[in-house]
């Protein structure tokens, strides 16, 4: 059957019934627009509570997947406690909009930490870690042997790095229609 799109307070949605959904609903995000797929036997009724029951699941998972500049600076702190013993103490963390190219940067001697707005929404362990890389900055200047000792303290620091440079290589792609 064709999309029956309906507008919600929280943006456009659109409802896709198909017949041979049995029970399970289920949503995402595609762009702009929430996507609700529900069985196509389900009444006006039963569509309006599980769009809003799964608008409701996919702000809050996002939410928690995208933190306020406050919360972001409470995670550094925690951060800096479990892997660098306290030892990187930011005077500020924040998101930014103006860093294209790079997840994060740190400001010294002031200790200033800047996330790049395109890191917000990814994987929790992935913020962890860009977090922790400019947390590490505060500790050492540098990218040399003694830097990446501190981030080896942190488990998810190879699966983090694979996970950016994907990410990378997909937006670089996505963007040179030459390749």
């Amino acid at each position: 059957m064709s999309p029956e799109p309906t507008m919600d307070t929280a943006g456009r949605v659109e409802v896709r019934r198909s017949a041979r959904r049995k029970s399970t609903v289920s949503a995402y995000r595609e762009g702009d627009t929430t996507v609700v797929s529900i069985p196509a036997r389900f009444t006006a009724r039963q569509e309006r509570e599980w769009v809003t029951k799964m608008v409701a699941r996919l702000d809050d998972k996002e939410a928690r997947r995208r933190p306020s500049d406050t919360e972001l600076m409470a995670r550094a702190q925690e951060l800096s406690a479990q892997y660098l013993d306290g030892k990187a103490q930011p005077t500020s963390v924040r998101w930014v909009d103006n860093q294209e190219r790079r997840w994060g940067s740190c400001t010294m001697p002031e200790a200033s930490i800047r996330i790049s707005r395109r890191v917000r929404g990814l994987p929790a362990w992935v913020i962890d870690y860009v977090l922790l890389h400019e947390l590490g900055h505060i500790i050492v200047p540098t990218h040399g042997p003694e830097f990446w000792e501190l981030m080896a303290r942190y488990p998810r620091t190879d699966r983090a790095q694979g996970f950016l440079e994907g990410l990378s290589f997909a937006q670089d792609t996505a963007h040179s229609p030459d390749e």
